[in-house]
């Protein structure tokens, strides 16, 4: 029976480690599997009887290896706990340990080779929290793409959230509102009273047995709230897959994500699944959310949304039912409409990581690198913990070349940094810190590596085979995960405390980038072209040329040249082959490179532009005020007008004044919301005071970290408590001008200019 794991954990039983695993299998039952398992670690045979004198311990020899080629001893161990405190120990008379920081439950699905799926053979029966428990039985790799049961809950409280009136349930074939009333609601469960409410909510979880609870900020407040509340009442908050109580380890700070440990069954909060999967929205309220995927909104408003919920409890409870089960339901809904929660699935299958933890890079990486490591017959070094972050070089990025130009085409090379790695072939195990030895791969930085197939290359092979595979299938999410796992890849090498940790080894990545970009850009103006930018993977080029026909052509042109030539360099210079592929990716009919602010010289990572697609043309901005939220809305909705009357020669003087003008009689009041992030607690800001942080100080709580303000004549304001009038002449000078003058200053005018003078009538005679 094929399956899925939601939670790997273990249990010690008469001093036994058994391995537990949680999950959904395909019949739609839940199960729990029982494996007996033995904890173990690595040292090196010529340390064995030193080791013996220090501790007495069960071993076995192995063909194993470390990376320096000496032969391992396996230490085994009874339970879990006991490896952290023999490796103190041994550490402490300088024996290294190999392989001793790995989770249990991990180490078991490792050495079965299993990631996301398994299959399970065995005798079942009926468990008291699961439809199926399993001992001891057999398991497998299995390839199978789980039907997950998710839970929607959100409750409903008073004002100062003491009180709570309501909890709304929603998953497949189940919609309720447990709700305080004496009434006969539709979709609902009355009860008498709170700790009734309670009652059936554990009832409710218990009997539908869902593998993942989700909600709106389901952590810091639905399940806090609840758990608050269910210590009230003297009862034992069990909601889990066991009888255990069920744990939530609240951040104070807004910059660390709170976590809960619900025997299992997995917690995954609506919003930081859109966080981890790359969604961004302006803000991340539920009605934000709701408007950009669904085109819905909630029942009851954000004005004076306490009272009126107080009100409707008192007054109209189907109100507050119909409200709070919508809360509920639209959560599934944009999970489902943005496909982040399969995207999250995707990811766990990939890398065998738990649900909530497949934002950990190092983890993923581990879990991959480790099982193909000992294919090859070879142990990895324990984790330790860096403290220090020596420097990253960064991708290269050109100089720009200012102007407003006519079909500007851009060619990027296909997953940069991973296709470094594969054809230069850096990786860990290939990594050669002396240079030592003979027909070495020696990257700019002067890092050498083996030419012999590393683990991490061959990795990236099976991703891009999988990836080719899945896109056939046209499978978006599945290939948009593979990506992801595959670019953090070079990230984990960055990170000081991964267990392979080099500068060197990372350097190397980004010093090839920048070499190969640099190279890229000669080549093409030696085709009689000009580069007029240059970022990380891309390069952008001015063709000269006034139709997309032949900007097509050329496009094609560059990529084939410019393959070939790598294919032929890379094989001459290095004894590889080379992985390399640049792609001719797009289009511009017109295209903006800004100066950069208060200067002559070309900016970086910003431009816009009128691109191409399909016949159809489409406004493109890259970190330009229009995509930044630290802007305004008045300024994106200035911007863009802007840029649009230029990209289509159209007169833009008297748009300039027309704005200015509405804006000082009110007609953009709505448009003048600033909304800042706080990055650290208020007190810590003591140097300056920016006008955020003075915005919300005057606020008595903070609700999230976000803080929207207006300026006003007597400075920053809190929107909440915004009386007095706005500024206009701050958004003239702060928002307007600045964005007029980065485009009119390439037609020898400006800003003040335009104001001045009035009476001009057009401004470029088109």
């Amino acid at each position: 029976m094929k399956g899925f794991i939601v939670y790997p954990t273990y249990r010690i039983v008469d001093e036994k480690a058994f391995v537990y695993l949680f999950g959904r299998l395909e019949n739609g039952e839940s199960f729990l599997t029982m494996n007996e398992f033995k904890p173990y670690f690595y040292i090196t045979e010529t340390n064995l009887k030193k080791a013996l004198k220090i501790s007495s311990f069960d071993y076995e020899k192995t063909d194993l290896k470390n990376f320096k080629k000496e032969k391992v001893v396996k230490v085994i161990l009874d339970i879990p706990k006991e490896v952290p405190e023999l490796r103190r120990k041994l550490e402490k008379e300088d024996i290294e340990c190999f392989e001793a920081d790995i989770r249990f439950a991990y180490r078991f699905l490792m050495d079965m080779g299993i990631k996301g799926s398994l299959d399970i053979e065995g005798d079942f029966k009926k468990g008291e929290f699961t439809d199926r428990t399993y001992e001891n039985p057999e398991l497998k790799s299995a390839d199978w793409i789980p039907k997950l049961k998710v839970l929607s809950i959100d409750i409903e409280t008073n004002r100062n959230a003491r009180e709570i009136f309501s909890i709304s349930m929603v998953t497949e074939n189940f919609e309720k509102v447990i709700i305080i009333s004496d009434n006969d609601l539709k979709k609902a469960i009355c009860v008498n009273n709170e700790k009734v409410l309670l009652e059936k909510f554990q009832e409710q979880v218990i009997k539908l047995d869902p593998d993942i609870i989700t909600g709106w900020n389901v952590i810091d407040f639905d399940l806090v709230k609840l758990e608050e509340k269910f210590k009230q009442y003297g009862m034992n908050f069990k909601i889990g897959r066991t009888n255990d109580v069920c744990k939530i380890r609240q951040e104070e700070s807004f910059f660390r994500d709170s976590s809960t440990n619900f025997q299992g069954r997995i917690i995954l909060d609506g919003i930081q699944l859109l966080k981890l999967s790359f969604v961004k929205l302006k803000d991340y309220k539920l009605d934000t959310a709701a408007q950009e995927f669904l085109g819905e909104k909630k029942l009851i408003g954000s004005k004076n949304k306490g009272s009126e919920i107080e009100d409707a409890f008192k007054n109209n409870p189907q109100k507050l039912a119909d409200y709070n089960l919508k809360d509920s339901k639209m959560v599934i809904d944009i999970l489902d409409k943005t496909g982040v929660l399969n995207l999250t699935i995707q990811r766990s299958l990939l890398t065998g990581i738990q649900l909530d933890r497949v934002k950990g890079s190092i983890s993923a990486f581990d879990s991959l690198y480790l099982r193909d490591l000992r294919k090859k017959g070879y142990v990895a070094p324990s984790a330790k913990f860096g403290d220090r972050e020596e420097r990253i070089k960064g991708g290269y990025v050109m100089t720009s070349k200012p102007g407003i130009y006519d079909y500007v085409i851009v060619c990027d090379f296909k997953s940069l940094y991973p296709s470094i790695i594969r054809t230069f072939n850096i990786d860990p195990f290939t990594f050669v810190p002396d240079c030592k030895g003979k027909d070495l791969i020696k990257a700019p930085n002067g890092a050498c590596f083996r030419k012999e197939e590393g683990i991490l290359s061959n990795m990236i092979q099976r991703f891009w085979d999988a990836r080719d595979e899945i896109k056939k299938k046209k499978d978006s999410t599945g290939s948009y995960a593979i990506k992801v796992v595959m670019n953090s890849m070079f990230g984990v090498m960055a990170n000081p405390v991964f267990r392979f940790h080099s500068t060197d080894m990372a350097n190397a990545i980004t010093h090839f980038g920048q070499h190969l970009i640099k190279l890229t850009t000669r080549k093409i103006e030696e085709m009689g072209y000009e580069v007029i930018y240059g970022d990380t993977d891309s390069v952008f080029i001015n063709l000269n040329v006034n139709n997309e026909k032949d900007a097509g052509k050329i496009g094609k042109k560059i990529e084939t040249n410019i393959n070939n030539f790598f294919n032929e360099h890379i094989t001459k210079e290095y004894g590889v082959k080379s992985y390399l592929e640049l792609e001719f990716e797009k289009v511009y009919r017109r295209f903006l490179m800004p100066k950069a602010r208060g200067s002559e010289v070309g900016s970086k990572k910003r431009y816009a532009g009128l691109l191409l697609k399909d016949g159809k043309e489409k406004m493109d901005f890259v970190g330009l005020e229009f995509v930044r939220r630290d802007w305004t809305e008045l300024a994106k909705k200035f911007q863009l007008e802007l840029l649009k009357k230029i990209f289509y020669k159209e007169e833009v003087g008297e748009y300039v004044k027309n704005f200015v003008d509405e804006l000082k009689k009110g007609k953009h009041d709505n448009l003048l919301i600033y909304r800042k992030a706080i990055r650290k607690g208020l007190e810590s800001y003591t140097k300056t005071t920016p006008p955020h942080v003075k915005a919300a100080r005057m606020l008595k709580d903070l609700k999230s970290n976000i803080i929207e303000y207006v300026i006003t004549i007597n400075g920053p304001e809190p929107l909440e408590l915004h009386k007095s009038k706005i500024d206009y002449n701050h958004y003239i000078e702060k928002q307007v001008k600045p964005l007029a003058d980065t485009v009119l200053s390439f037609y020898n005018t400006s800003f003040d200019d335009i104001m001045k003078n009035s009476s001009q009538k057009t401004l470029f005679g088109y």
